[in-house]
């Protein structure tokens, strides 16, 4: 009998779904990051300014994922899962496929070209990881959906890793951005063997709302479970958008010569590759997604800490503490399986969809606060400031928002 139970439960781990979705976030990872990888070579290689350009490059690409999540997540709902899948990773290869020819464009308005392109980019981008994790909630078992879900974000993170990798041995930051394009496609024709969401199917059945983005605002309960689930998911984004993206700008105060913020960038995903396989396990074992979060939250600061003001030397110490923080920030799993839990079939892929690029659209406001701040006080302390303010959002969220552990998910709202 129980080598029926693990033979089935494999099956389930294993199955169709988890196994595309994985893949899919895999390439959603690597083109999601590759600017920040690339961003400094690219832009001398272009003719254009590192610091200033590569800031408002980011964040048109950070309000891309924004606005997309806003459309692919009620896409999601309205259309099915799969309407997803399909039509998010078309548009995020073909744009990325086109930022590999940048260096053949007319070199006037390069800098606005290059940030349409993220922005078309981050618009598909947005749509990956919400129906993924949605589809893969709604098509395992409530008490598989942890490792399940681990499993898709552990895989798909390590797409950071291959991204830094392929810009090394490419020859070329185009060309890293090219094959990430036509990883996409390749990707594009596996899912024609994916099925829809049998719990998916079976609302489509019903005469209820679905995909309305404007009930999360209409009703109290509703608008605070939201905010929660996007306050649990800042210090991820602000370990990678300000700590390794930004990694550069920390050098000259750490006493280091050189930070290379994409190296920052693959040892943080490392890390949190690593870190999603285990949450998924922890909050299996605990029983809990809140716990596991709040463990996993209490070490991220401690790095965060240890990276701002134990005075750090060397580039290797500062990569080691990258992959601390990826490690504890490797919770991002569990926070977006949280968030799919939360919300009923009918708005459950446009929750689980807008609430991670939610947090990825909240990365301008980080680094705009971050460029003020430096006006007045040093780089560490600036960093230090948004820490305070992310991180005591982050601890209310998770400890005031309500268990979903093994929670039904065939509800509506």
């Amino acid at each position: 009998m129980e080598k029926t139970a693990l033979s089935t439960n494999l099956r389930y781990i294993f199955s169709t779904p988890v196994i595309i979705s994985a893949l899919g976030y895999f390439v959603d990872i690597y083109d999601l990051l590759l600017f920040g990888i690339v961003r400094i070579p690219s832009l001398k290689d272009l003719g254009l300014r590192p610091d200033i350009d590569g800031t408002f490059i980011l964040n048109c690409q950070m309000v891309g994922l924004l606005l997309g999540g806003i459309f692919w997540g009620v896409l999601g709902d309205k259309k099915g899962r799969l309407s997803v899948l399909f039509g998010s990773i078309l548009v995020y290869s073909l744009a990325n496929i086109a930022c590999g020819f940048l260096p053949y464009f007319p070199k006037n308005n390069l800098a606005y070209i290059y940030a349409l392109l993220r922005f078309i980019a981050g618009i598909g981008l947005a749509g990956e990881l919400g129906a993924g994790i949605t589809l893969v909630s709604e098509s395992l078992p409530k008490n598989l959906r942890a490792i399940g879900t681990s499993l898709v974000a552990g895989f798909g993170l390590m797409g950071a890793v291959v991204a830094q990798l392929t810009v090394e041995l490419a020859g070329g930051w185009n060309i890293s951005y090219i094959i990430g394009g036509i990883l996409g496609l390749l990707l594009l024709f596996l899912r024609i063997s994916v099925s829809e969401s049998g719990i998916y199917k079976n609302v489509g059945q019903q005469n209820v709302s679905k995909g309305n983005f404007i009930s999360f605002f209409t009703n109290k309960d509703r608008f605070i479970r939201y905010c929660k689930c996007i306050a649990i998911g800042l210090p991820t984004w602000y370990c990678i958008g300000i700590l390794a993206v930004l990694a550069n700008q920390f050098a000259p105060e750490l006493g280091i010569k050189e930070i290379n913020p994409g190296k920052a960038i693959m040892w943080a995903y490392v890390g949190v590759s690593v870190g999603d396989f285990i949450s998924g396990f922890i909050s299996h074992a605990l029983k809990s997604r809140k716990m596991a979060i709040f463990y996993m939250l209490v070490l991220t600061i401690i790095g965060v800490g240890v990276l701002l003001f134990s005075k750090l030397n060397t580039e290797k110490q500062y990569y080691a503490v990258c992959i601390w923080l990826g490690v504890s920030t490797g919770y991002w799993a569990m926070f977006v399986t949280l968030a799919a839990e939360q919300f009923g079939t009918n708005i459950r892929n446009t929750a689980t969809t807008t609430i991670p690029n939610m947090v990825r659209g909240c990365v301008p406001l980080m680094i705009i606060a971050f460029d003020y701040l430096k006006k007045d006080f040093s780089v560490i302390l600036s960093a230090g400031i948004i820490g305070v303010i992310v991180f005591g959002l982050a601890f209310y969220a998770t400890l005031s928002i309500s268990e979903t552990h093994d929670k039904d998910l065939e509800f509506i709202e």
